[in-house]
């Protein structure tokens, strides 16, 4: 047989459908939708190798709907409208049953590609079934997502994936031939890191390799699993190394190294907003007020590649990757924000002074809310020194302006307004 097993013991039915009782056991959500002949367009987020296809698969074989489906990987706008035009003219013949439109990986669709699927959605032609990795609120457009509801499924459980190992072995003709034992899976469990399609590839690659009778041990699968069957994994530890040193290149402003992890993270897949929000997220952590423009430029970043997709993003966020690398580096905030949390942590809910409080009642300025603040416009340089910290904490220095010229041009601004109380 050239289908590999996980397609060859693909469920076919609900009954079939291993784990995510929640949606579809006796009184799961979907379980109900189906019962009731109405299917909602419905987003389902999980990681990968958990069943999301099926699920759809099983969906519309059970509601007896005609079935498109999509990959947000190599499909256009073009394709996109050619499948709801398709879609929509099976219809014809259903008055509630509409077309079922699956597309895996939607995440990885632009805004223009998500624009694309609003009105189907919207007048019925389509039901749209959305599957993910990624969180939907960050990677599904709000007006696209407002029409769908959102299902999560959970990772599968060791004995799940047992469970999937024994319905291979019962029901699969080439695996029933060479008579498996299954006497250990630790080491399938370890190498299949929860996901069940690369759980079965393993497995059968190992059943492929010994003669009948086939006993699965540890040593058995570790012995036949090249370490380097997989060059990245999305999900798994080299996904998180790699973004790691990517970070790392960056913060040691090393653009060379920057963009060849760049290049291992879109050669291996890797998801190109994910790496938009990591440079988001560094432009402020590891520049910060050294470059206020480095978070301007990884905005626009992150905004363009979600508005391009794959591959020319690519180009972008080298770019990006390669400005941050070359900007002055600063820490100042990030190291502010978390001694200021440490010491909210430590003191609790300290009283705000009663000089700081807003007073839109009359009982309030009675109670002396507000009284004695100083409105900075009304003095000189727009400065009147005064204590803005609870009474416990004051003069309590949090920032700490890094040794960059532009924050060093805060230190002496800080200095001349507050004297010794900001004299670093």
């Amino acid at each position: 047989m050239n289908q590999p097993l996980a397609e060859r013991i693909r469920p076919k039915t609900l009954e079939d459908y291993i784990s995510q009782q929640h949606l579809v056991g006796p009184k799961g959500i979907l379980t109900q939708h189906i019962q009731k002949g109405i299917i909602p367009s419905l987003i389902l987020w999980g990681p990968p190798g958990i069943g999301k296809t099926t699920l759809a698969n099983i969906i519309a074989e059970v509601s007896e709907r005609p079935f498109y489906t999509l990959s947000a990987i190599n499909s256009g706008v073009k394709d996109v409208r050619e499948v709801i035009e398709k879609a929509r003219k099976s219809g014809g013949l259903f008055t509630v049953k509409n077309p079922i439109l699956f597309i895996d990986e939607i995440h990885r669709f632009s805004k223009s590609q998500q624009d694309s699927l609003l009105a189907a959605v919207e007048k019925g032609w389509i039901t749209l079934i959305g599957a993910t990795t990624e969180n939907p609120s960050f990677e599904v457009i709000p007006a696209l997502l407002s029409r769908c509801q959102v299902y999560i499924l959970n990772s599968f459980d060791k004995t799940d994936l047992v469970a999937l190992l024994h319905r291979a072995m019962d029901i699969d003709p080439v695996i029933k031939e060479k008579e498996v034992s299954l006497e250990e899976t630790d080491a399938l469990m370890q190498v299949s890191s929860g996901d069940a399609r690369k759980l079965l590839n393993v497995f059968e690659l190992v059943v492929a390799s010994e003669e009948s009778p086939v006993r699965i041990t540890n040593s058995l699968v570790l012995s036949k699993v090249q370490k380097n069957t997989v060059r990245y994994d999305k999900t798994g530890e080299q996904h998180y190394d790699i973004i790691s040193a990517f970070i790392k290149s960056i913060r040691g402003s090393d653009p060379n190294a920057a963009v060849y992890w760049l290049a291992r993270m879109i050669e291996g897949g890797e998801d190109v907003k994910f790496i938009a929000r990591r440079l988001l997220i560094l432009a402020s952590e590891d520049i910060g007020n050294a470059n206020p423009t480095a978070l301007i430029m990884a905005n626009s970043t992150f905004q363009a590649v979600a508005s391009v997709g794959h591959p020319e993003s690519r180009i972008l966020l080298s770019q990006c990757a390669v400005y941050l690398s070359n900007s002055s580096k600063s820490n100042s905030s990030y190291r502010a924000i978390n001694e200021a949390q440490e010491l909210v942590r430590k003191t609790g809910d300290l009283s705000v002074p009663l000089h700081l409080r807003n007073a839109p009642t009359k009982l309030m300025k009675d109670l002396d809310y507000g009284k004695n603040y100083k409105y900075a416009h009304q003095y000189e340089n727009n400065f009147a020194e005064q204590e803005f910290l609870p009474n416990e904490i004051a003069n309590t220095k949090l920032y700490e302006p890094s040794n960059n010229s532009r924050e060093n041009n805060f230190r002496d601004f800080l200095k001349k307004r507050w004297k010794d109380k900001y004299n670093y």
